[in-house]
Order: C-alpha cells, then structure tokens, then sequence
C-alpha cells in the first residue's frame, strides 16, 4: 500500500472511531514518521526555469557562463547547484563535429586522372 493511501485510511479510522493517530497506527501496523511525512516542493524551480529560459536563448552557452548570468541577475547560487540543475534538464550543449572529417573524406588512393 502506498503511504498516501496510509495517510488516507489512518485519517479515516481516526474520524470513524474517534482514537489518536497513535493508537490508529499502533493497530495497523503503519509507522507513524510516514504518517506525518510531508512533501517538500523543489525551492529551486524559479531558478530551473530561469536557466531553461537562458539556455534556450543563447544555445551555445555551457553552465558556467549560465551561471555567471543568473548570477548578474541577482540569484545567489552556487556553481556546484547550477550544474546539477543543469545535468538534470539535460541542456548540455554537444560540441561541432570535427571540420575536416566531414568535408574532405580521406583515402589512401590518388584522384582519378581524367
């Protein structure tokens, strides 16, 4: 059973027969530090959208120079933070194919003569 389900039912045995949260959970067994757990939303989505944003603008721009500009926009953040967000969003930028492979095929014989 999933904790949330856990949560639901513990809350409805204690509104049914009028017990504490301690006894509903001593009776079914469920622990009672995930009965009190609560979800803590991600305080860094502002600066995730931000570095999407910036990232989409000038593509060619790794994580330091991101960082360097969410920093000149006035969010403190660490460089170690901005890479992971980074990573995480998958902007990482792929770097050219090498010029002189794709262009000038080398091969060990000589051109045709004509």
């Amino acid at each position: 059973m999933r904790p949330a389900v856990r949560r639901e039912v513990v809350g409805h045995l204690q509104v049914a027969y009028d017990i504490s949260e301690r006894r509903v959970c001593q009776a079914t067994g469920f622990g009672r530090s995930s009965q009190r757990y609560r979800k803590r939303s991600d305080p860094q989505v502002t600066l995730r959208m931000r570095l999407k944003e910036l990232a989409a603008a000038r593509v060619r721009y790794g994580y330091r120079r991101l960082h360097i500009l969410s920093r000149r926009e006035g969010c403190e953040v660490n460089h170690k933070r901005t890479y992971r967000i980074y990573r995480d969003e998958g902007l990482s930028i792929r770097p050219p194919p090498p010029h002189g492979c794709l262009r000038h095929p080398v091969s060990g014989r000589s051109p045709p003569q004509g």
